[in-house]
């Protein structure tokens, strides 16, 4: 018993870290409904590039008919891309889901889902990044932003240090997030300005230009509590009103706001991949299929399938499956491009007693053998064999060197 529940373990730390080496290249928002199977150790990864000051949300559904604990992990990629990946969040113990927000820009993020060992079932995942904090004019979105971070000032001695959003006069301007009051009152080129600190994010938030203020030094505010409201003091007098937004991280100095505010894209795509073929077999049924990277649109192609080759479908998303390949190599298809192989593509019958084995490699473990006559049941060709069922529903792989009948 301690000798399986080794092997087992060992396979989970293993499965685990292979989803690690070779995670699924996904453009947000990202859905994808997967399937696990209790016999087997099981790890999915998915990479992702998100900016600072956005925030990931992970979250999962689980449709399973025994109690199972998914470990959700998130881990960040060095800035050279080749160190160690760091782990930075994972979810609670009994939770589904999992909020991240970056406090620097990397290569990329990887997100790990995990079941404990002799779980299965199928999972519903998805992978949105929003807006950290709100934006701080209510009913404006990034369309009102008519200046940009980075654009140049006083003939391009200096850059500016925040957004310029536009608005009438007197427009109420509410806290993005909670925080303390540092600041009130007029200072030069910002005429009336507002200092909030933001303890949770290390940030200090600047409103300048104010009209008036409807806060004071130390208040504590909650998220949307007005402030203040738009005006054009300082050195706004000649432009129309508008806030200028600042954010500043503790120790590094402006960052853009552009990430923390503007609205992102949130709305899935449905779904219309069949998912009743999740965790099973299926075959190519054309010659110009293509097995590509990603389901989104900077896929890569990878390889050709021939004809009527077979492959297991891991998971669904949009209208493509994500599929492994009987050598092992993962991708997408087109869901359009594959049927089942449930319905035969020929029955043939062996000539001389032949071995079924687990998988189309010269090596493989044989799981059956068949005597001569016996009648076989053509499912799918791959490398020189034939994926076989034979009477009792036994299926596997023959090479292809039996007779028709």
């Amino acid at each position: 018993i301690f000798g399986s529940y080794l092997c087992r373990s060992i396979s989970w730390i293993a499965a685990s870290d292979m989803a690690l080496e070779s995670p699924v290249e996904v453009t947000l928002p990202f859905q994808e409904v997967f399937y696990i199977d209790s016999t087997a150790a099981f790890a999915v990864a998915y990479r992702m590039v998100v900016k600072r000051g956005r925030r990931i949300e992970v979250e999962v559904d689980i449709q399973s008919r025994k109690i199972l604990r998914l470990f959700i992990d998130l881990f960040r990629i060095p800035p050279d891309s080749t160190g160690s990946l760091i782990h930075v969040a994972s979810a609670g113990e009994h939770e589904k889901r999992l909020e991240f927000e970056p406090r620097r820009n990397a290569p990329a993020y990887i997100v790990r889902l995990q079941p404990e060992l002799l779980r299965g079932g199928r999972c519903s995942m998805t992978i949105r990044e929003v807006p950290s904090i709100a934006f701080p004019v209510p009913n404006r979105d990034e369309r009102s932003i008519l200046s940009f971070f980075g654009d140049p000032r006083d003939a391009g001695r200096r850059e500016h240090h925040g957004v310029d959003i536009f608005a009438p006069r007197h427009t109420p301007i509410t806290a993005p997030a909670q925080g303390t009051v540092r600041r009130v009152g007029e200072s030069g080129i910002g005429g009336n300005v507002i200092w909030l600190w933001d303890s949770k994010r290390y940030l200090y938030y600047y409103f300048a230009h104010l009209q008036d203020f409807h806060v004071k030094k130390y208040d504590r505010v909650n998220v949307g509590q007005v402030i203040g409201t738009v005006g054009n003091t300082g050195n706004a007098r000649t432009t129309k009103p508008h806030l200028h937004f600042g954010i500043y991280a503790s120790g590094r100095g402006p960052v853009d706001p552009w990430f923390y505010i503007a609205k992102t894209d949130t709305a899935f795509h449905a779904i219309t991949a069949d998912l009743g073929v999740i965790g099973r077999w299926v075959r190519s049924k054309s010659s110009d299929v293509s097995l590509i990277s990603s389901a989104g649109p900077s896929s890569e192609r990878l390889s050709s399938i021939d004809l009527h080759s077979p492959m297991k479908i891991l998971a669904a998303a949009k209208n493509m499956y994500r599929v492994r390949m009987p050598n092992g190599q993962f991708g997408y298809v087109n869901a359009q491009n594959v049927e089942s192989i449930e319905d035969a593509l020929q029955q043939e019958s062996s000539v001389a007693a032949q071995v079924i084995k687990e998988n189309p490699e010269k090596d493989a473990i044989a799981v059956k053998w068949v005597k001569p006559g016996e009648d076989l049941y053509i499912l799918g060709r791959y490398n020189g064999h034939w994926l076989v069922r034979e009477r009792s529903g036994q299926t596997g792989w023959m090479e292809t060197f039996i007779s028709t009948h």
